[in-house]
């Protein structure tokens, strides 16, 4: 597939953008990746997505596709030639999108919280957070059925879902000096994170810690004063 054929709309820091930019890798499909600027969108951006006007859209054959989940569910069935990424059973397939669905619906945003200004806030997200990592050491053991990743032995759509976020996630961990992927309390994940970032589709794509902590700088203080003014 020549690059010309398929081009990705998004930023590096993104942990949804890198969801795409794993599939494609792991599919082996060559691409174009069009940097947007943060805080601007792209007249491309605007015309390849004007429901949401946001990251990602993946346009291929001229025809745009949004929203980071259902592109990767669009590139298994496209180039099903190459790894599966959806597990092919249809309970396993179930359970991966309904986990896939926790992460955007309760993980991240609890995450986030874990930022929260007031400390009574923050206790009580690192608590709600804490039990949720617990539930994902459970779902990893279920989902991987005892193999190194939750896909079984490759990456698999629940992995992307998730391990996309593992960039941030040790932002968190570093600037508020706490351990959410324990190897004592979550070997399974702990494990699991290694391997995932490891992977070739993967190196590379989820930016470096430092990079990121200095971006989540710049955003809190633009949001800061933007509260002000």
């Amino acid at each position: 597939m020549a690059a010309s054929d398929v081009k990705l709309l998004g930023a590096s820091p993104s942990p949804y953008v890198n969801r795409v930019q794993i599939a494609l890798n792991l599919k082996s499909i060559e691409f174009e990746f069009l940097e947007e600027t943060f805080g601007a969108k792209s007249e491309l951006l605007l015309k390849s997505n004007p429901i949401h006007k946001k990251i990602p859209v993946m346009i291929h054959n001229d025809k745009p596709i949004c929203e980071s989940l259902i592109i990767v569910q669009y590139i298994d069935e496209v180039w099903s030639s190459g790894p599966t990424i959806l597990p092919s059973d249809p309970y396993d397939r179930a359970m991966a999108r309904f986990w896939a669905a926790f992460v955007g619906d309760k993980w991240y945003p609890a995450l986030k919280e874990l930022h929260a200004e007031e400390e009574e806030a923050k206790t009580a997200a690192l608590e709600k957070l804490m039990e949720m990592m617990a539930l994902w050491e459970d779902a990893f053991a279920k989902c991987g059925k005892g193999k190194g990743f939750f896909g079984g032995d490759c990456i698999g759509y629940l992995d992307i879902a998730f391990g996309s976020f593992l960039g941030w996630l040790r932002v968190t961990e570093e600037v508020l000096e706490i351990k959410l992927i324990d190897e004592a309390k979550t070997p399974g994940l702990a494990g699991w994170a290694e391997r995932f970032c490891s992977h070739e589709a993967v190196k590379g794509v989820i930016p470096e810690t430092e990079k990121l902590i200095g971006l989540a700088k710049i955003f809190q203080a633009r949001a800061k004063a933007q509260s002000q003014n």
